[in-house]
């Protein structure tokens, strides 16, 4: 009498279940389509456009953050240095070349799901365009450790992996013909450990 009542319980919650699980899943493995990637840095134009991909509108719905329009900025994600190795707190890094045009730029480290690393302790967890100090010839040169460094420093949590999140704003990179021909800063990793 029981049976069939139970049976078909069983089947919807292995059906709701395992839907809600694969979609889970689909919405860690990618932060959608259409991205651009230059060195280690990704960014995805497309994203806050109405022609953004379910996957791109999914994670903007879930992580609850306001994206930029089309004209408005772009933000780069890099999660590896140059040599395409993870970005960990260990590490000592310098991040140096030439930013693209924007009229405002800002730099931080974030954890894997993109919060902000920051504490209590008064150190520099963001970087700005403006309260950076600039090379002789307009380059940027900053340190990323765990340990306090002279000039440009971004502090980053000792022993943890992060990425790195550069946003520009009211820049030609955000349109579509602003894509070719631009560079990003170089991550290169100085040392590791002690040493």
């Amino acid at each position: 009498m029981f049976r069939v009542p139970f049976l078909v319980g069983i089947a919807l919650l292995i059906a709701f279940g395992g839907g809600i699980a694969s979609t889970l899943v689909a919405l860690e493995a990618t932060s959608g389509f259409g991205s651009i990637r230059i060195g280690p840095w990704d960014a995805f134009p497309e994203a806050q456009t109405i022609e953004a991909d379910p996957y791109a509108k999914s994670h903007r719905a879930d992580a609850g953050k306001l994206l930029y329009g089309t004209a408005e900025g772009l933000s780069f994600t890099a999660s590896v240095d140059s040599e395409g190795q993870r970005l960990t707190g260990e590490c000592r890094y310098r991040l140096a070349g030439t930013v693209p045009p924007s009229r405002f730029w800002t730099l931080y480290a974030a954890d894997q799901q993109g919060n902000v690393l920051a504490d209590a302790s008064g150190r520099p967890f963001a970087l700005n365009s403006r309260t950076l100090l600039r090379e002789p010839e307009g380059g940027i040169d900053v340190a990323i450790a765990a340990t306090a460094q002279t000039y440009n420093w971004l502090s980053v949590p000792q022993g943890q992996t992060f990425k790195l999140v550069m946003t520009l704003l009211d820049t030609p990179v955000a349109g579509s013909s602003g894509l070719i021909d631009i560079s990003m800063p170089e991550i290169r990793k100085v040392e590791c450990g002690n040493a």
